[in-house]
């Protein structure tokens, strides 16, 4: 398993190297072939960060923007000012940020080394440690890092994988995505401009 991670995080970066959009797939949660968010594999008060534990049904009625990240990942940590970008802009509105912490190495498997990170990172949001993987195989995820987009009956409405900057494509999807889900009127809801 570890090195067909291994083989998919090269063949992303190997695209992304040549210029090549990172592999992005949207579902219509009006198709009765949308996915649902999983249930949260981790319940444990140690198995979450700057939350209690969580469950998908506390999050029903909100847009979610979830993703899927390590501390060792570059390409993770080089998004963060993106995300915290769109923390700023669609909070108000609404959105709900969680972290799913899938360690790549097992020197990233200690709590207390994730939350060291995520305080360094600025991630105050609720994260789940996710040291088994469980929760990244209910996703189906193969990619460091991954965005989901949730709209507020919990079906999953777009997902885009790797490294995101203000004002790139991928952030455009996510952004546009997160601001049709938004009651319109509300500040985070502007339709976002190019």
């Amino acid at each position: 398993m570890a090195r067909s991670r291994l083989l998919d995080r090269l063949a992303l970066g190997f695209l992304v190297a040549l210029g090549a959009q990172a592999p992005t797939a949207v579902a219509d949660s009006g198709s009765r072939d949308a996915r649902l968010l999983p249930e949260f594999t981790h319940g444990g008060a140690a198995d979450w960060i700057n939350s209690r534990p969580l469950k998908v049904a506390d999050l029903r009625g909100r847009v979610v923007l979830l993703h899927v990240w390590t501390f060792e990942c570059w390409n993770c940590y080089r998004s963060f000012p993106w995300l915290e970008s769109v923390v700023e802009r669609f909070g108000p509105s609404g959105l709900v940020t969680i972290g799913v912490h899938s360690p790549e190495f097992e020197r990233e498997r200690v709590r207390d080394d994730v939350m060291a990170r995520a305080k360094k990172f600025g991630l105050g949001h609720p994260t789940m440690i996710d040291n088994d993987f469980s929760y990244w195989r209910a996703l189906e995820n193969h990619y460091w890092p991954a965005w989901y987009v949730v709209d507020p009956e919990g079906a999953i409405r777009s997902v885009v994988v790797g490294e995101i900057h203000r004002g790139d494509r991928r952030a455009e999807a996510v952004e546009a995505a997160i601001a049709a889900l938004l009651p319109p009127g509300l500040p985070g809801s502007r339709p976002v401009s190019g």
